[in-house]
């Protein structure tokens, strides 16, 4: 299972990003040794990765360069938007999606976009057409696809800041 984080991400995350992923596998571990409730939604399992997943992508666009330090403060900037492969020639040169698809490659790009649709918007949101109600099964893979991805773009994403971070660690031990 990815829930366990590789040095390099946890390196790389916040505290409070570290803070919400323990909390989250406490919260996955309670619910997966609990015989007796059998809930018909268990979204609430993934929600502290997802939040976790939205601080990572902040900070890895505010330490590529792809959004501004006012961006990455406000409570108006929308990763959802930025990310969105549907908003690539409306948003132009603002699109992240873009910047990471030219320059860490599309598939990256499309899997964080992928991770944030089915990770984020999905659990979070209320359709009233499809209640998207999560089994623990379906959680626990998200939160593993969560995990991965971030594990993914520290490797793969070449951003000045995520090398200096790693680098800043490797000499320390």
């Amino acid at each position: 299972m990815a829930t366990i984080l590789s040095e390099s991400l946890r390196n790389y995350i916040s505290e409070g990003q570290k803070d919400l992923v323990d909390e989250g596998l406490h919260l996955l571990e309670h619910a997966e040794s609990d015989h007796e409730s059998h809930l018909q939604d268990y979204s609430f399992v993934v929600f502290p990765f997802a939040k976790a997943y939205e601080g990572f992508l902040k900070q890895v666009f505010l330490g590529a360069g792809y959004i501004t330090r006012r961006d990455y403060y406000s409570q108006h900037f929308r990763i959802g938007k930025v990310l969105s492969p549907n908003l690539v020639h409306r948003l132009g040169r603002e699109s992240v999606y873009k910047k990471i698809c030219d320059e860490s490659g599309c598939d990256i790009s499309e899997r964080m976009w992928q991770t944030w649709k089915k990770g984020r918007n999905e659990v979070f949101h209320y359709f009233p057409h499809n209640l998207h109600s999560l089994n623990l099964k379906d959680a626990r893979v998200l939160i593993e696809d969560i995990i991965a991805t971030m594990e993914l773009v520290v490797e793969k994403v070449k951003t000045k800041h995520i090398q200096e971070t790693l680098l800043r660690y490797d000499t320390m031990s």
